[in-house]
């Protein structure tokens, strides 16, 4: 028989950990071109800590000097340092807080960062594609902190700490006082957010873009993304992040989706199943007659020989063929030889990252021009989201590959041919 406390050991050991959520990077189709690796992958999961790990500020030193700085942040002790000259720095020291858990998110590989992200070229399949880009993403861009006990509540600030426990915002940093005599500050490019109104789900609507301070305050955004002056502060809003808030790093966007939330998506299995029932129909080429398929999940980059291609001007679904080419003379153009409407002629991909999608039903719509298919209600959701690209620019994209969305509507319903016989 076990004693009490030897029982109450092994329940422990084998109790499954409690999930907060999940960070998946948007622009990848279930996994990073060349393969997930360590902290270096495309979604990325948040388990309560054994042991809690979270802070809380604590002690102000204001009228510090360059030294006196530089003593205090080297105390085995987080702290965060506001530079306002060359003679004064203010130096908030943080206390452990035994209530949360602190997960990392940033460039760096330094090993306070839990989470690795590199910033994301649209289209992309293999990272030498992404190599030659000079990163805007913060080493160390921003940090959440959930709460350990019900309903493990996820808040983001924007700032993580470095290997030496500490924050610097230097003299160019948007910094200031606020009114109850705390420091705050914001990071060079900014951790920009964007909570969907109505959770993420088949109702959601796209919420405003907001700006997220050092110390998790919400502001308006700034004129251009690194601009001095920072926003307007929004009162009423929150940094606690919901089912389907964004996050952009100013390179690189993230979808959080919490325990809950994923627990009422589509499985990898179920979209195997819509996949499979898909062939099944056999659906055919008008004009060859050939059977066309889907090739299976894991093989996301490589054209198969029955892969369903579409005219992304009219919907009308072929196997690949070189009918209606007009390549040598107009470009890219090729004419539809169901009904001459003329456009792209692009291969279809199944879009493989459950995360991305709003609901469970069949993949019946194509973002336009890069062909991924998935479920019309997630279409129409991501084809109204502006998401940031570069300093001050928005635009929408398709989630599985991160490349602009096109046409009136950004997506467009498959039209399949069934078996003649």
């Amino acid at each position: 028989m076990f004693s009490p406390d030897q029982e109450n050991i092994s329940t422990a050991s084998t109790k499954v950990p409690v999930k907060y959520g999940e960070l998946i990077v948007l622009g990848y189709n279930g996994s990073l071109p060349n393969g997930d690796r360590g902290r270096r992958k495309s979604r990325f999961a948040l388990y309560k800590r054994p042991k809690a790990n979270g802070v809380k500020p604590s002690t102000v030193h204001v009228a510090c000097t360059p030294q006196a700085a530089k003593a205090i942040s080297n105390k085995d002790q987080h702290s965060i340092s506001y530079t306002l000259s060359r003679a004064q720095t203010v130096v908030v020291e943080y206390t452990h807080d035994s209530n949360t858990d602190m997960f990392q998110i940033g460039r760096s590989t330094e090993s306070p960062i839990d989470f690795v992200v590199t910033d994301t070229v649209p289209g992309s399949q293999s990272n030498a594609d992404t190599q030659t880009v000079q990163s805007t993403i913060s080493r160390f861009a921003c940090r959440i902190m959930c709460q350990r006990s019900p309903p493990y509540t996820a808040r983001i600030y924007a700032a993580g700490f470095d290997s030496s426990k500490n924050i610097f915002l230097g003299e160019k940093a948007a910094k200031w006082k606020t009114s109850d005599g705390q420091m705050d500050g914001l990071t060079t490019n900014g951790v920009l957010v964007m909570h969907p109104r109505h959770g993420f789900t088949e109702d959601s609507k796209p919420g405003v873009w907001r700006e997220i301070s050092v110390c998790g305050n919400v502001f308006t955004l700034r004129e251009t993304r690194s601009a001095q002056q920072r926003g307007k502060m929004v009162e009423n809003e929150t940094q606690e992040l919901v089912d389907g808030s964004l996050i952009d790093l100013c390179g690189a966007t993230l979808l959080w989706r919490t325990a809950e939330g994923l627990s009422r998506t589509p499985t990898l299995k179920h979209l195997e199943a819509l996949r499979q029932e898909i062939n099944a129909a056999r659906p055919q080429c008008p004009v060859g007659f050939n059977t066309l398929a889907f090739p299976s999940m894991r093989r996301k980059e490589v054209v198969d020989e029955k892969q369903p291609w579409v005219y992304l001007h009219c919907g009308h679904v072929h196997g690949y063929h070189d009918w209606g080419n007009r390549a040598e003379r107009e470009g890219r153009e090729r004419e539809c030889p169901m009904c001459r409407a003329r456009g792209p002629y692009v291969p279809l991909w199944l879009g493989c990252e459950a995360g991305f999608y709003l609901d469970a039903g069949p993949p019946t719509h194509a973002f336009s021009p890069c062909g991924h298919v998935c479920s019309e209600k997630t279409a129409a959701y991501w084809s109204q989201i502006p998401l940031p690209h570069g300093t001050h620019t928005f635009h929408a994209a398709c989630p599985f590959c991160a490349q602009q969305l096109s046409g009136e509507q950004g997506y467009i319903r498959l039209i399949f041919q069934g078996p003649v016989d």
